[in-house]
């Protein structure tokens, strides 16, 4: 028997982080979107910019062709709306898997389980370039530790999802990471994980990681202060309403940690019915409506057609601009409910105004 990589088939070396991004290079423009997007969203946080966050795209993308068409469309929304919301693609190429499945574009990008992850590497990170010159800022969630080397320079905010955010290896990874990040409630529906990510986050860390070479080095970072928790339910309950948004608050006052609140209208917060996305978000605007002033973001899982469809080995038979993993609503209707949001701020936000005028 052997000693060491009994369990291992095969070992591959992977394209070097600084290698993959002299192939697909950004150039001053999109380095300076970056940075502007990110200083945007900082600047919501820090309440210098009135407008709401609006993480909205497909649940995964698995198909760049209909991600960029999608992408297009949303660029005309952005701007469109731009005067009260600030939108963000969601391009999310990792999936957590709770036992087995497809884990994302990254790891399987011929969707036939032959695990080709440098050709994934090199299809994400054209098309989240390809993004970023269309003008769309980018989200993202923060999954394989490695992965951030290689993408980083390219995202505007990232998550970390219900599965990870009690994970110590995310957590140090995050408190390292140049964008702010959203850590999700636990599984179960609970604060505590997160709100104990939120303060360790917070400090700086040491811990084992690569450097662009693809070098195995001990990192040490130093803290984001832009780490906020995203509420998404969990435990078949919603924690969207005001009362938990209330609870949320309380907590995060207790620990002395900045107000700010995002909320998933898709996962447990619309019992993963895409449909009941838009009733979600309508909830989440009265609150602001009425005052509240703690939510600073929403997401939406959102795609050219609505629902989801099974992966299947014959490609062609597959709907074109559906989901393969969470069910989504379709563009009519994310244009639509993000236009009648954008409406309702800014109506509100006038009559604010002139009360103080």
């Amino acid at each position: 028997m052997e000693l060491d990589n009994h369990n291992i088939r095969t070992l591959e070396q992977l394209i070097t982080p600084e290698a993959l991004k002299q192939k697909y290079a950004l150039n001053e423009d999109v380095k300076n979107h970056v940075i502007g997007s990110r200083d945007t969203v900082r600047k919501i946080l820090d309440r210098e910019d009135k407008r709401l966050i609006v993480v909205v795209g497909p649940c995964s993308i698995h198909d760049p062709q209909a991600a960029m068409e999608y992408a297009h469309k949303l660029k005309k929304l952005a701007d469109d709306v731009a005067d009260e919301l600030f939108i963000v693609m969601r391009v999310y190429f990792e999936k957590p898997r709770t036992t087995v499945g497809w884990k994302g574009l990254i790891n399987d990008p011929d969707l036939d389980g032959s695990f080709q992850i440098e050709k994934g590497m090199s299809i994400a990170r054209e098309l989240m370039l390809e993004i970023n010159v269309l003008g769309l800022p980018i989200a993202n969630e923060a999954l394989d530790p490695i992965s951030p080397q290689y993408m980083q320079d390219l995202i505007t905010w990232s998550a970390i999802g219900a599965r990870t955010t009690e994970s110590q290896t995310h957590r140090e990874m995050a408190s390292g990471l140049s964008v702010p990040i959203g850590f999700k409630n636990g599984t179960d529906g609970s604060l505590g994980v997160a709100i104990n990510a939120l303060e360790s986050v917070s400090h700086g860390h040491s811990f084992l990681g690569i450097d662009g070479a693809g070098q195995v080095s001990i990192v040490h970072s130093k803290g984001n202060r832009y780490a906020h928790i995203v509420l998404r339910g969990g435990g078949g309950k919603s924690n969207y309403d005001s009362v938990n948004v209330r609870l949320t608050e309380r907590a995060l006052r207790e620990k002395q940690l900045p107000n700010n609140v995002m909320i998933d209208c898709s996962h447990a917060n619309s019992d993963k019915d895409h449909e009941l996305q838009v009733l979600v978000l309508e909830n989440i605007s009265q609150q602001i409506l009425e005052g509240n002033t703690s939510i600073v973001g929403v997401m939406l899982e959102s795609h050219l057609v609505a629902g989801r469809q099974n992966l299947s080995t014959d490609k062609s038979s597959m709907t074109y601009g559906q989901s393969i993993t969470d069910g989504c609503i379709d563009w009519e209707n994310t244009d639509q409910s993000l236009r009648k949001l954008a409406g309702k701020l800014r109506v509100f936000r006038s009559s604010v105004s002139q009360n103080y005028a």
